[in-house]
């Protein structure tokens, strides 16, 4: 049932994936989480790959950050810093105005109380020259030492978006975000559309992750738009008590749970899928672990001699199981696929997994252009590949 909630139950296209697969993905997802980390490719691309397989990205692009016209996404804090269709916009407009009222909590409105006439500076510039970036700010000021080394104009700008003055107008070179007001940025029939209470808009936010989970527990609802916990707890009861979610108990967990009543029942799946470290199927460790029995922990921020799998650590899913993790880096200058090393699950035999694996591993080599696949030769995986001629 997570797997379907998620997509992968529905088969992949034989041919290119086009712009109404990635659309009908995403609205599926209700959203992809941003990360800055690029040693792969960047986060939010990489959720589309695992359930569309072969698909352009500039779809993605146009969508994000194209023209106004053709605009079908904006960006958010969401689960995190987010991509989502321009139909939850309204339902964010809560966090935007509590940000506003200087109500929420964090960093960001420390620096608001402590600069409020400086981010009207800001606010100002970005109205006379927008688009514009953090490192175009005609008094950007020195960098800080916490919030990736943010500077005060960065951190005005973040403060803007935070409260829904800004957006994301497009993205530029490194990633770098360019900032306009949102009203430049958003399509008309968006920002026509009527804003619900906070109430209605969280129990909406809470239908959506019931969809994109299937089955969770009242954390794993909370957790997918980082709703607050006292409100989730209110709005849950509503939804029960309304039929829009069931509760139910689910045999190994210690907590109860609730299922999605639309929620798709299959008998089989048969999935094949390299997931990213920020995939919404397992970006809730508790709940990968709870499903599937599978530990993971991303270990970027690990010193080397103390990573047990890598650096960057995809879990591969086949059928419905989590079968292994492998390790991934783009080797962008000689156009490869590196695979530092890959890992089987307890139980789980190299000779089940390393064809499907290869092939995924080929097809991701394809998807990101590049010509060749460096695998590992140690390993039950490596030794499998090297009996195989890979």
């Amino acid at each position: 049932m997570a797997l379907a909630a998620q997509g992968f139950g529905i088969p992949r296209s034989d041919g290119v994936a086009n712009l109404g697969h990635v659309k009908r993905a995403i609205d599926r997802l209700g959203l992809l989480q941003i990360d800055s980390v690029n040693v792969l490719a960047r986060a939010h691309y990489l959720p589309l790959f695992s359930r569309l397989g072969n698909y352009d990205s500039k779809h993605l692009d146009g969508l994000a950050w194209g023209r106004r016209s053709r605009r079908g996404l904006f960006e958010f804090w969401a689960h995190e810093a987010s991509l989502l269709p321009l139909a939850s916009q309204p339902l964010l407009r809560w966090r935007m105005a509590r940000a506003a009222a200087g109500t929420s909590k964090g960093t960001l409105q420390e620096f608001r109380r402590e600069k409020a006439a400086y981010i009207e500076e800001i606010r100002r510039e970005v109205e006379d020259r927008g688009p514009i970036a953090a490192s175009e700010l005609a008094d950007g000021g020195p960098k800080r030492g916490p919030w990736w080394g943010w500077n005060d104009g960065k951190l005005a700008l973040e403060w803007l978006f935070f409260a829904g003055i800004v957006t994301t107008a497009t993205r530029r070179g490194s990633f770098e975000r360019v900032y306009d007001l949102t009203e430049r940025v958003l399509p008309a029939h968006i920002q026509a559309l009527p804003t619900p209470s906070p109430e209605e808009a969280q129990r909406e936010l809470l239908r959506l992750s019931a969809r994109a989970l299937g089955i969770a527990t009242e954390f794993d609802l909370r957790d997918y738009y980082r709703l607050p916990v006292a409100d989730t707890k209110a709005r849950l009861a509503e939804l029960v008590e309304a039929g829009d979610l069931i509760p139910v108990e689910v045999e190994g967990w210690d907590r109860p749970a609730y299922l999605d009543p639309a929620a798709r029942q299959p008998r089989r799946i048969e999935a094949r899928a390299l997931l990213a470290p920020f995939d919404p199927l397992i970006w809730e460790r508790d709940r990968t672990e709870r499903i599937f029995g599978f530990f993971y922990r991303i270990e970027i921020y690990t010193p080397v001699a103390r990573r047990k799998h890598g650096y960057y650590v995809l879990p591969f899913l086949l059928g419905d199981r989590l079968v292994g993790r492998i390790d991934l880096k783009s080797d962008r200058p000689n156009s490869k696929l590196l695979v530092p090393a890959a890992h089987l699950e307890p139980g789980i035999e190299a000779g089940d997994v390393a064809a499907p694996m290869y092939e995924e591993l080929r097809l991701m080599a394809d998807w990101l252009g590049l010509e060749g696949l460096a695998l590992p030769q140690g390993g039950a995986l490596g030794r499998e590949w090297s009996r195989m001629g890979k």
